[in-house]
């Protein structure tokens, strides 16, 4: 690809980005938390059906996904759980095929008053677009679908096939991205554009969500030393498990793409319950945990740990010692990924691609980040040996309030983007 062509692709995203700007904002207006995820996916099928893409729309079945690797407990129901691929079919096929991810679904807003303004009435402030999944990530399937629409108004399209995955549950499971590979959906490699500051992600941790539930014995508080509190037993086991954060967060244990950072892997307790009465000793608690884990650290192991923990502790406490506690596993069981796993060439081969689109967009190297957080790459890297890149916007607030995204930098990774495809799939004439 010459000077001259990636210049165009760059103009050509420009031209598109007025438009590009107009659909962030409307796909942002579109709230799609867990469960409610159908407007905005309903959305999304009619912008790829439009385009001309063919587009699958359908219904998760827990039951397809279930015995397969990597495969979450599910929250909830899947009675709405729907995944949208439109997919772009090659005439010559004679260039690498391409994934293009991204999950429509967004975390809970919180206490609305707590927001400058409506999460899903998106707003631009100085250079900035304002709402509920404007970083996380719908400006990255936003990028992806102009990317493709800039190469389309250049009378191109890639020269292998693409599927653009808008999918659910990566909040929470990643089922969704799972889903698609039960479908058949394969690449040569994939690009998922989560708002990393425009780096290269280069490996992320994994992640395990689970419930702690424990029993007290309830008296009247005037003879609290009776009876046995479950939330302040909780306490003590919240300790040790901060414990083991520590130990497995220790130098030489730390995986080698983490080596620089002092505590790669958190334990989060993310929210806790119990009690019926204020003057009653509660007789029972709940506690939701997560915890992360490094990139080839055994899963099943990582669990035993923890259970082991939480039992030990337990077995120091004069009531749990005879009362031990229930674990319950929901959500997120997922493994770590590093692009370091892949032996062959072809991983290589893609950071290169879009080492060369970064460095044509902003005219300097691509810098490479190990993140503490997880990603739907895992599945592709994972459990169907293909080279997921994961390069999208700067973002702030995600996950907080007033969540916005960096329109400039939505710009740039739109045609970073572009330049990826033209590169790592070829074109080939309308």
């Amino acid at each position: 690809m010459d000077d001259a062509q990636k210049t165009a692709i760059m103009q050509a995203v420009d031209g598109l980005f007025d438009d590009e700007i107009t659909f962030l904002a409307e796909l942002t207006s579109h709230p799609s938390t867990r469960g409610k995820e159908q407007s905005a996916q309903n959305f999304m099928a009619g912008e790829l059906t439009e385009r001309g893409y063919r587009t699958d729309r359908w219904l998760i079945d827990v039951n397809d996904i279930a015995q397969l690797p990597g495969f979450s407990p599910v929250i909830g129901n899947y009675d709405d759980a729907v995944n949208v691929v439109g997919t772009h079919d090659s005439r010559s096929n004679a260039g690498r095929s391409l994934i293009l991810n991204g999950h429509i679904d967004v975390v809970p807003e919180g206490p609305l008053d707590m927001w400058d303004a409506n999460p899903y009435a998106p707003h631009v402030d100085d250079g900035w677009l304002y709402g509920r999944g404007s970083g996380d990530m719908k400006a990255g399937l936003a990028s992806n679908l102009f990317a493709l629409d800039a190469l389309k108004s250049l009378g191109f399209a890639p020269a292998a096939h693409v599927h653009f995955q808008s999918v659910v549950e990566e909040e929470c499971t990643g089922n969704g991205a799972l889903a698609c590979l039960q479908r058949g959906y394969r690449a040569d490699a994939a690009l998922i554009p989560e708002p990393f500051d425009e780096d290269l992600v280069t490996a992320q941790v994994g992640v395990i969500w689970l419930e702690v539930h424990l029993r007290g014995i309830p008296v009247h508080v005037a003879t609290a030393g009776s009876g046995s509190n479950a939330i302040e037993a909780a306490i003590q086991l919240i300790a040790a498990l901060h414990a083991l954060e520590n130990r497995w967060n220790r130098p030489e244990g730390r995986h080698c793409d983490y080596g620089h950072n002092h505590h790669p892997l958190n334990l989060n307790i993310g929210r806790i319950q119990g009690g019926d009465w204020a003057s009653s000793v509660p007789a029972w608690c709940v506690f939701e945990v997560r915890m992360g884990i490094f990139p080839g650290q055994d899963i099943d192991e990582a669990r035993r740990e923890i259970e082991s923990t939480i039992m030990e502790a337990a077995s120091q406490h004069p009531f749990l010692a005879n009362n031990r506690p229930e674990i319950v596993y929901h959500g997120f069981l997922a493994e770590g990924y590093a692009l370091s796993q892949h032996k062959g060439d072809t991983a290589g081969q893609a950071i290169s691609a879009l080492e060369r689109a970064h460095q044509s967009v902003n005219g300097k190297a691509l810098d490479k980040v190990a993140i503490t957080a997880t990603t739907d790459a895992r599945f592709f890297g994972l459990y169907a040996d293909t080279p997921t890149l994961v390069y999208g916007p700067k973002a702030e607030a995600i996950h907080g309030f007033n969540e916005r995204v960096d329109l400039e930098s939505v710009r740039r990774v739109t045609q970073a983007t572009a330049l990826f495809i033209a590169d790592w799939c070829g074109l080939e004439p309308l």
